[in-house]
């Protein structure tokens, strides 16, 4: 059996960090090499390799992944909702060219697996607002949507003509105290708790009553390695799993915090980010994900409050 190599791209980001830290603790530290445009993320220097990796360069990117003898990509470099609507042309170009490269690559290599993450920004105002299912109507309003929809189906054409094992996941708004979030539009959620921390009061960029779809980064890590390791033949949907934890809204957050911090005050002003968020479902049915590969999710709000604020606080 084949010792695997992990090539983790976009490993400084949000999502990478955690993500390398627990592939290292799987795998072994040597096994897993990050990489980034970015500088090395401080939580990860000294915990086992890391290459400068453009993944727009096709060249640079195949030769790497000869000279380090990888086996599988985890591809997490993208623009996200609320960054990309700022340049479409080029959130588009780095989200499908860098997706097309690592694809076209791990066929000519015959890698193992690869890894790409989607998001519920693939779906739209036609969208079902309440348990959106798995399969449904799908027309994304934001570059960052059609991107991740567009992307979906490259993964299942290379699947479906080449054979490759590529796997994939809808992830939810991200919550996380060890890396800060990179442009999206539940970045609230983070946000509020330093805000909470540091001077009790913020002022948000969408409504009181903007429910979203939202999972803690522990829960994101374990459903991403869950789907990796899951044996093929449990994998029915080869474009992206819907993936879903719990869902609240920026009042419920905030009483929440207040529980923890009596006098923190919570403020709201709408901006653009708004209507992205208005165009997403306020609740995403898992239940092929929790039937094919076993997914359940551990952390509900109160849970993720005090531990965001827990850990937070030591840092």
């Amino acid at each position: 059996m084949v010792k695997e190599k992990i090539l983790v791209i976009g490993a400084s980001g949000q999502i990478g960090v955690e993500l390398t830290l627990a592939l290292r603790s799987i795998y072994g530290n040597a096994q897993v090499v990050a990489s980034d445009l970015r500088e090395e993320n401080e939580l990860l220097k000294g915990t086992g390799p890391y290459v400068s990796l453009d993944v727009m360069n096709k060249e640079m990117l195949h030769v790497q992944i000869i000279r380090q003898n990888i086996t599988q990509i985890y591809l997490l470099a993208a623009i996200l909702s609320a960054t990309g609507e700022k340049n479409p042309a080029l959130a588009w170009h780095i989200n499908t060219q860098s997706l097309l490269n690592v694809l076209d690559i791990a066929r000519e290599e015959r890698l193992h697996k690869v890894y790409w993450p989607s998001s519920i920004a693939v779906f739209g105002p036609t969208s079902p607002r309440q348990q959106c299912p798995q399969q449904t109507i799908i027309e994304p309003v934001t570059v960052y949507g059609i991107s991740k929809y567009a992307g979906e189906f490259w993964c299942n054409y290379y699947h479906q003509r080449f054979g490759l094992d590529v796997r994939s996941l809808r992830y939810p708004g991200l919550i996380s105290y060890k890396s800060s979030p990179g442009g999206g539009t539940t970045d609230y959620a983070v946000e509020i708790f330093n805000e909470a921390l540091e001077v009790k009061k913020y002022n948000c960029f969408l409504s009181s009553e903007t429910y979203l779809p939202m999972m803690y980064m522990p829960d994101a890590i374990r459903a991403t390695i869950e789907l990796m390791e899951a044996p093929a033949d449990q994998i029915s949907v080869h474009t992206s799993y819907n993936l879903a934890a719990i869902s609240f809204s920026p009042a419920e957050i905030a009483s929440e915090i207040k529980k923890h911090i009596p006098d923190f005050s919570i403020s709201y002003e709408p901006d653009y980010r708004q209507a992205i968020a208005n165009s997403w479902p306020q609740s995403i049915d898992d239940a092929v994900a929790r039937k094919d590969w076993g997914w359940k999710h551990k952390f509900d709000l109160p849970a993720i409050t005090a531990d965001m604020l827990e850990n937070l606080r030591q840092n």
